[in-house]
């Protein structure tokens, strides 16, 4: 009896660390999907300016954080029928190496301004 309950906890580790990791994803994925509509709305924002200064496209990487920007895609419409419309596809990382969760995808729609 005496060290039983030392090899429960060892085999119920790997229980465990597996929630531990799919918490973990769980929250890396939740975070991408908002970075991604970070990024869909900053991109639209400057696509509906007058004088863009800045490409949208660029704005919208600027607006997201930086380690994530790397498996990110920015695409924006021109302006049409008074609006434009931004939309950002970013990868979601993984904490198990090999394993791909895909990616998230986020759109925007802005109206342009009449100028």
């Amino acid at each position: 009896d005496r060290g039983s309950a030392s090899i429960e906890f060892l085999g119920f580790l790997p229980v465990l660390i597996l929630v531990a990791l799919a918490a973990v994803q769980l929250g890396l994925a939740a975070y991408t999907v908002q970075q991604a509509g970070t990024a869909a709305r900053a991109a639209a924002r400057t696509a509906s300016l007058d004088e863009v200064k800045t490409s949208p496209a660029a704005a919208g990487l600027a607006a997201m954080s930086g380690w994530l920007a790397d498996g990110t895609d920015v695409g924006v419409t021109p302006c049409g029928d008074g609006q434009t419309r931004a939309t950002a596809t970013v990868d979601i990382p993984s904490v198990i190496p090999g394993v791909s969760f895909g990616n998230a995808k986020r759109s925007a729609t802005m109206p342009c301004d009449d100028g």
